[in-house]
């Protein structure tokens, strides 16, 4: 990725909220390739230490721990700061479903008390994680920003609120916000473990471990899957875009569609087993067909993802390999 003539050049300071995490932690490391200084929060309630340890000997690298809830913390956490990627949150539509204030507590306010303590210390861009959720009940294919349906869950709803919030500073205080709709991201760093982990990462530690893993629903429900790499970029372009992209929220997706029993079948091929998965009920506030127009980030942002599923996948089985 070529970012001449932009901010990049002048080696900012980058704040990652939520650094610790999956995302997160791709972005540190992508903006360390770039020559960024970079400052990562990170309260460790979701994220892992280990995952940015690996960057603790970088030049220009810090960690912060701190909780965006604490509006004190989030403004020392941007002293100084050129440019914030806001990953930090709680993610999963089921679990959202069973702890709404929670919720709202971690995702909404801390997602205004990022937007305040960025107003005031002049940062010069605000990218933050917005979520492919925000579609709701709306039936169409591909998915394209403007045409939003009914909200299924209260991750959802907080992730509308964010989107609406950013707006709100983006008009009324000229913080220069930028949206991005995550569409099912996997990769390397992922977390395999728990109740609510990602069903990607789930998959290969269970059919490595010998286990026979669980489908919701019948496994005809399509995701539009999209290799961490692509969702690094997109976050990357939207710090070097022109400022008539802000303002505005984008899908960030490779724009495929994959069906999860032939995702399931790959691992299974690439991993060499042959084992019959268990199909249990669906699972509440999930959307049974998802895939993006990736077309405006395209034009806007300048988006051109790279890493399609297969490459992706291979790669993700790869790590994973290596790290389990």
């Amino acid at each position: 990725m070529a970012f001449e003539g932009t901010i990049f050049d002048e080696r900012p300071l980058c704040l990652v909220t939520g650094g610790a995490g999956f995302i997160g932690s791709n972005i540190i490391e992508g903006l360390l390739k770039l020559g960024c200084r970079v400052r990562c929060l990170d309260d460790l309630s979701t994220g892992k230490r280990e995952n940015v340890d690996l960057f603790a000997g970088e030049e220009g690298y810090g960690f912060v721990r701190g909780d965006v809830k604490d509006p004190e913390t989030c403004f020392r956490a941007c002293e100084g700061v050129d440019l914030v990627f806001h990953e930090a949150a709680w993610g999963s539509v089921p679990r959202s479903i069973e702890a709404p204030v929670f919720y709202c507590v971690n995702n909404i306010a801390g997602t205004v008390n990022m937007l305040e303590a960025a107003r005031r210390a002049g940062v010069k861009r605000f990218v933050y994680a917005s979520s492919s959720s925000v579609y709701g009940d709306e039936p169409n294919l591909p998915k394209k920003e403007g045409r939003e349906g009914n909200l299924l869950s209260p991750y959802a709803l907080t992730k509308r609120a964010d989107e609406e919030w950013a707006r709100q500073y983006y008009l009324h205080y000229g913080l220069k916000t930028v949206g991005l709709r995550y569409f099912n991201v996997f990769g390397p760093r992922q977390d395999p473990n728990g109740a609510y982990a990602a069903v990607i990462p789930k998959f290969i530690k269970q059919l490595m471990n010998g286990e026979r893993p669980t489908i919701h629903g019948d496994g005809r429900q399509s995701r539009d899957f999209t290799y961490v790499e692509n969702v690094v970029e997109a976050n990357l372009k939207a710090c070097a875009a022109p400022d008539d992209a802000v303002g505005e929220v984008y899908n960030v997706a490779y724009g495929g569609r994959e069906y999860l029993i032939d995702i399931y079948r790959l691992i299974c091929e690439a991993l060499g087993v042959c084992v019959e998965p268990v199909f249990g009920p669906d699972r509440p506030g999930d959307i049974k067909h998802s895939n993006a127009d990736i077309s405006k980030a395209r034009e806007k942002l300048g988006y051109c993802p790279e890493w399609d599923f297969k490459r992706g996948i291979n790669a993700a089985i790869d790590w994973y390999r290596k790290n389990l």
